[in-house]
């Protein structure tokens, strides 16, 4: 039986010798598993370079500097609050070591010579070096010249880390390269087991160039993107059914609508239709601005499912959403519309479940509840998924299996730059709405200091005055839910005293019901003015509503602005949303801030926000924040991306299988990044 070539990398880490416990859950803990392999992924942030030696004479304050230097003299505090100091010398000049405790003076013997290195500062006209990184007896040791840096985990040192890692290299096996050799030629790259040790043991200035992270960031970005590929070839082999329709359903739907489809909607239709008449299934990501239209279009091909004699359903994340779909959807449908979500009881709930199974249902709206185990189709040909970054990449594969060959059509609202749609969307065809339906004007973006607040109260009195509504966000504040809860009903009461019982309130600790009925009072006019938190993020749909103010505006990250914006404008009325900021904000929330004022393009916002935030976790639900790569670095490495995109889409058209010798070799790297683990999650879909 042929060896595993990953069978060294994959013992666990306390086969390490020389480490007691705590230290390899320590380990284990900041390198995010309790392998060989998960600590050697575990790259450096840094790499501290001390090879300047430069005398103490001609030494500059504020970089870093190692010295072989004698100790002179000790130099005790004149009170407990001072620091020791220890003078010492090179031949050319003096300088100090500071030492805020005495612990370490026992390795400064005067006449002795030592090695030192840490940040040289300058103090009183001296130069001093507090607290030195290293301090070494001459003879006994050496100082790193190049000295890399690992994030940690409490109770982990440094050298703790320092020495599992050289350890850890003495393990590491020479791996089949899976890379084409012009490929490597061409990028400077080293293999992979010498990109790790120039990582981890950097020796000279060639392992500071960036090619040993570039290859690793590399393999990584082409075995997620292999997974991705793999799993759209596979989505593409699987057997569909061809879904026609008459066009009379859609006819009437749009009658009822008012409006000819935009330009961009059309576009989208046919390319649904397209995916829907071919025999294999149908996965799609409709993307759009907020406004822009989806809802119709995700209509349209439900409706296309319905003329084909079948049923569609459509799945939001939150009852809310999922009940302004269905009063949306309804109005416009010709045919029988269902609502199941949690909220849908008894004989209500058993009447949904029964139209359901027997076909009566043709259009089903609901929540997660669509798919769960009781729910049963008589024949659903297409699911349509709302609101994408709420769900994991498995979790929109889960409706394909109510049906025997479920068509897969996914929206979102938050406009995906092109790094993005690679790297979450990899899978699916993507559809993309551009502009906004006619009629709708531009939404007008100012913003304002905290201290305007009596100008900006004057201003929705007149609002209100020409029949407007207005939304009032309240602050996020990162402490604690309670105190977004705080500072919301502290607003509401303020505007309540102000304008008296037309200021309603909803927030996401009110009980669902009474949270429904201040949004139901919002929508129908009884109140005209809707403190909120950030549940009126998506799934609110109030035409009348045309301000909307942000408090403290800096907290919010740029799309989720842009989402919030997106509740105005959807009148014929201007529309307004004024942004409220903290005196002495920062650059970055300066930056935020004027790029919606500047614009009311999504795609541009979200290519903003991307390079600002980075992207988030791929095949999981986490969809914030930074990507869970271990090397990888979507803003950095953006170009790297594009090139495992389009290298793992030729790989599976040649070798689906990945049988051929490189792709032996790159079911390795699959094993190596644990894509083999995703792709089961996926398949499990």
């Amino acid at each position: 039986m042929t060896p595993d070539p990953l069978a060294p990398l994959l013992a666990p880490i306390d086969s390490l010798p020389g480490f007691a416990e705590p230290v390899p859950k320590l380990l284990a803990k900041a390198a995010g598993g309790a392998r060989l392999l998960d600590l050697l992924l575990h790259v450096p942030h840094a790499v501290i370079d001390r090879r300047d030696r430069a005398s103490i004479k001609d030494a500059k304050p504020g970089g870093i500097v190692t010295w072989e230097v004698e100790i002179v003299t000790h130099l005790a505090p004149a009170t407990r609050r001072q620091p020791w100091k220890v003078v010492i010398t090179d031949g050319t000049a003096f300088a100090e070591l500071v030492f805020f405790s005495p612990a370490r003076l026992r390795m400064c013997v005067p006449g002795s010579k030592v090695l030192v290195s840490g940040k040289l500062e300058a103090f009183e006209g001296r130069l001093t070096m507090p607290h030195p990184d290293h301090l070494v007896p001459v003879g006994r040791g050496e100082v790193p010249l190049l000295e890399p840096t690992w994030s940690l985990t409490a109770g982990l040192w440094p050298r703790q880390i320092a020495r599992a890692m050289k350890l850890a290299l003495t393990r590491l096996p020479e791996l089949p390269e899976w890379h084409d050799a012009a490929l490597l030629r061409r990028e400077k790259w080293p293999a992979f087991s010498a990109a790790l040790t120039s990582m981890h043991a950097p020796t000279g200035p060639a392992d500071l160039e960036p090619h040993a992270r570039r290859r690793l960031a590399y393999d990584e970005l082409l075995a997620h993107q292999l997974s991705l590929q793999w799993l759209r070839a596979r989505i593409r082999a699987r057997p569909g059914r061809p879904l026609l329709g008459d066009g009379r359903l859609r006819a009437e739907a749009l009658r009822r609508f008012g409006h000819r489809p935009t330009p961009s909607q059309a576009e989208a239709v046919a390319e649904i239709d397209a995916d829907l008449a071919a025999p294999s299934r149908m996965l799609r990501l409709l993307q759009g601005d907020v406004g822009s239209g989806k809802t119709l279009v995700a209509l349209l091909a439900m409706l296309r499912a319905a003329e084909a004699g079948c049923q569609a359903a459509l799945m939001a994340p939150t009852a809310t959403l999922a009940s302004q779909h269905f009063q949306t959807i309804s109005r416009l449908s010709p045919v029988p519309v269902v609502l199941l979500a949690g909220a849908v009881k008894g004989a209500e709930r058993t009447a949904a479940l029964a139209a359901i199974a027997n076909g009566e249902a043709r259009l089903i709206i609901g929540t997660h509840a669509l798919f769960q185990r009781g729910v049963e189709y008589a024949d659903l040909a297409l699911a349509v998924i709302d609101e994408q970054h709420r769900f994991g990449v498995d979790q929109r594969l889960l409706m394909g299996g109510k049906g025997a060959a479920t068509d897969v059509l996914v929206m979102t609202a938050t406009p995906i730059p092109r790094t993005m749609l690679l790297a979450r969307w990899g899978e699916m065809d993507v559809s993309t709405l551009k502009g906004k339906p006619a009629g709708r004007l531009p939404i007008r973006t100012s913003v304002h200091p905290i201290s305007a607040m009596p100008d900006l109260i004057a201003a929705i009195e007149r609002a209100l005055s020409l029949g407007g509504q207005a939304y009032w966000v309240c602050p996020l504040r990162e402490e604690s839910e309670q105190l977004d809860l705080a500072a919301a009903l502290d607003r509401f009461a303020a505007l309540r005293a102000h304008f008296g019982e037309i200021v309603g309130v909803a927030h996401g600790t009110q009980p669902p019901p009474e949270r429904a009925a201040a949004l139901a009072d919002f929508a129908s006019g009884r109140t005209r003015i809707l403190v909120a938190t950030t549940v009126i993020e998506v799934g609110v749909d109030v035409p009348g509503a045309n301000v909307m103010v942000i408090e403290h505006a800096e907290r919010f990250g740029l799309a989720q602005l842009h989402q919030l914006r997106g509740r105005v404008g959807r009148g014929a009325a201007q529309s307004f949303c004024l942004l409220l900021h903290a005196e002495g904000i920062g650059k970055s929330a300066e930056d935020r801030l004027r790029t919606l004022r500047e614009t009311e393009d999504g795609f541009r916002i979200a290519e903003t926000d991307f390079r600002l935030r980075g992207g988030g976790d791929m095949l999981g639900t986490r969809q914030s924040g930074l990507p869970d790569y271990r090397v990888a670095d979507l803003t950095m490495d953006e170009d790297l991306f594009h090139m495992a995109a389009q290298d793992a889409a030729l790989i599976i058209q040649r070798d689906p299988s990945l049988t051929n010798d490189r792709g032996k070799s790159l079911r390795l790297l699959l094993r190596v990044f644990d894509r083999v683990a995703a792709m089961r999650t996926l398949r499990a879909g």
